[in-house]
């Protein structure tokens, strides 16, 4: 009898255990779909469209086998996971692995830490992110609470881009000739492209709810070139979240949301029981402005008697600045228990400091597809990142030569108004695949400048591996003597990706305490595909709780190796 309940308990034991270990299987492969009344095939996970959601816990671990059963290759990247110490499994292409070719299968291992709320998943190859993504939820830790009241239910929202045809092929077709890709064909809301398109046979998304209770909608961008205005109609939105960390509650009538990011927001079904339109909007300060579609879904209360609320959706313009200020000037940390401890670098702390410009330029055009002699690029610091054919983790870890170097400029290496007028300023950028290198638990402030090169307008930046406190925003040329006097050293937003307005600047904080390769890009997927990016590694610390873990004997092989 003692024997057989020590047996229970040992089993009742690794049952607990497992159950913060999860396991998913993505088979990633072609499948069709018909949208605007045109059938497209689309590189997919598990034949939806988005993909499937991850669900699992704070601090949880997470085991995805990842089938390539398409026909071209790709990397699968676990956007806002800041994987410690665990830079193997990140996933963009040629940063932290090679892709994952047609016929095989990778497994990733995603270690949760400090994240909370809301995240997701996407392709990091080419434009692939287009259509293979998803939403990755982390609940609170069991016998956790939310720092606010607890909802009814909760609903994944993710805003995409639809285009009619291949992702992939837009892109690679945009390159070969050097020219910007074209602008997409419509916005959706999980999937559904609503009533504003004029083809009968679209889809609208339906959210049910019930009077008087509350829900938690989890809002993800995973548009490719669009910035959104998100609103419905009648309802007032409380903001909770960002990027997996709660924020100050604030209400608003409507978010703005980036590329990338990640937003959880409450609201009260508290109006007449009907059905309200739910509706995106792009919001652009660019020359090259998106589509200006308005892409609707529905928040239906049960019980209604049919028929939708008549209100005008209450949607900024397009191009709404002061709209687009007001709402992410509205962002705080909030000091709750479910919050990793604020710990902002002080002044004193500071001992790497980048100024980053941010750029959209030319280079010549040598194929022969290219419409003109120049081409479209982009730039940080004057430097067009160029891809490498093995990935830089294991350049890095392993010492191999000739892949990249260490010597991204810490500096603009021109300076100039760089938010003046540049009509007749030399666009030209240089090229290379030039890493920032600092030392684990250097304190970092990183300030961006965006310049009116190009098209200019805002830019979604985005660092793998970390959070960063945003502690900083202006307008017009950083001034280091007196923008930092402006700086929020008391409650700047926890975020991973940060909306860096036209023409203006934002400073970011962070201490690198996560050693490894951590790619930094535009998640603008055209200024990413041109090369606004580049990568940070944090060299290892003294010990093995402050270096890599070895990588693992699985990781697919480099193409020709």
């Amino acid at each position: 009898m003692v024997s057989w309940f020590v047996g229970v308990l040992f089993l009742s034991t690794l049952l607990l255990c497992s159950a913060d270990v999860h396991h998913y299987e993505f088979f990633v492969r072609e499948s069709n779909f018909t949208k605007l009344c045109n059938t497209t095939t689309l590189l997919v996970v598990n034949d939806s469209y988005p993909g499937p959601e991850i669900r699992v816990h704070k601090g949880d671990t997470v085991f995805v086998n990842v089938h390539n059963q398409g026909n071209y290759s790709f990397t699968i990247h676990w956007h806002g996971v800041k994987q410690p110490r665990n830079p193997w499994f990140d996933g963009p292409e040629f940063i932290t692995q090679c892709p994952i070719q047609p016929g095989t299968n990778f497994t990733h291992e995603i270690i949760l830490s400090d994240e909370i709320g809301t995240l997701w998943w996407h392709a990091h190859s080419d434009w692939t992110r287009g259509s293979v993504h998803g939403a990755f939820i982390i609940l609170p830790a069991e016998n956790d609470t939310y720092p606010f009241p607890t909802p009814n239910a909760d609903q994944t929202i993710i805003l995409q881009s639809w285009y009619n045809g291949d992702y992939k092929q837009i892109i690679d077709d945009a390159l070969a000739a050097g020219v910007a890709p074209r602008t997409a064909d419509a916005y959706a809301i999980n999937g559904h492209l609503g009533d504003t398109y004029g083809c009968p046979n679209d889809t609208i998304f339906l959210m049910e709810v019930e009077s008087e209770n509350i829900y938690l909608l989890r809002i993800i961008n995973a548009a490719m070139n669009e910035e959104q205005f998100f609103t419905i109609t009648n309802h007032t939105l409380i903001v909770v979240a960002q990027d997996a960390s709660y924020v100050r509650m604030f209400t608003t009538d409507y978010i703005m949301i980036s590329p990338g990011q990640t937003m959880d927001v409450l609201v009260i079904a508290d109006q007449n029981v009907d059905q309200y339109y739910m509706a995106i909007r792009p919001f652009s300060d660019s020359a090259a402005q998106p589509s200006d579609f308005i892409t609707t879904g529905v928040f239906q209360y049960t019980n209604n008697e049919g028929g939708l609320n008549a209100s005008l959706i209450p949607l900024p313009a397009m191009n709404d600045t002061d709209a687009m200020l007001n709402f992410i000037n509205q962002i705080r940390y909030t000091n709750v228990s479910q919050n990793p401890t604020i710990n902002v670098p002080a002044d004193t702390d500071i001992n790497r400091r980048l100024y980053i410009t941010i750029a959209t330029n030319t280079l010549p055009c040598n194929t022969s597809e290219c419409v003109s002699d120049d081409r479209f690029a982009a730039s940080l610091n004057n430097v067009s990142f160029v891809s490498p054919r093995i990935d830089i983790l294991q350049a890095y870890y392993r010492n191999i030569t000739g892949v990249f170097t260490q010597d991204f400029p810490f500096n603009p290496p021109v300076f100039y108004n760089f938010t003046g007028n540049l009509t007749d300023f030399n666009t030209v950028a240089g090229e290379g695949t030039r890493a920032i290198v600092v030392n684990y638990g250097d304190a970092v402030e990183m300030v961006l400048q965006t310049t009116r090169l190009g098209a200019g307008g805002s830019h979604p930046i985005h660092l793998h591996g970390f959070s960063f406190y945003w502690v900083g925003i202006g307008t017009g040329n950083f001034n280091n003597e007196t923008d930092p006097s402006t700086y929020n050293l008391v409650d700047p937003p926890l975020i991973n990706t940060v909306h860096s307005p036209a023409a203006g600047w934002v400073a970011l904080r962070f201490f690198a305490k996560n050693p490894g390769v951590w790619y930094m890009h535009c998640h603008f997927e055209r200024h990413n595909s041109w090369g606004m990016s580049t990568v940070l590694i944090v060299r290892n610390g003294t010990t093995t709780e402050t270096s890599m873990r070895p990588p693992p004997s699985t990781m697919p092989r480099c193409p020709g190796t």
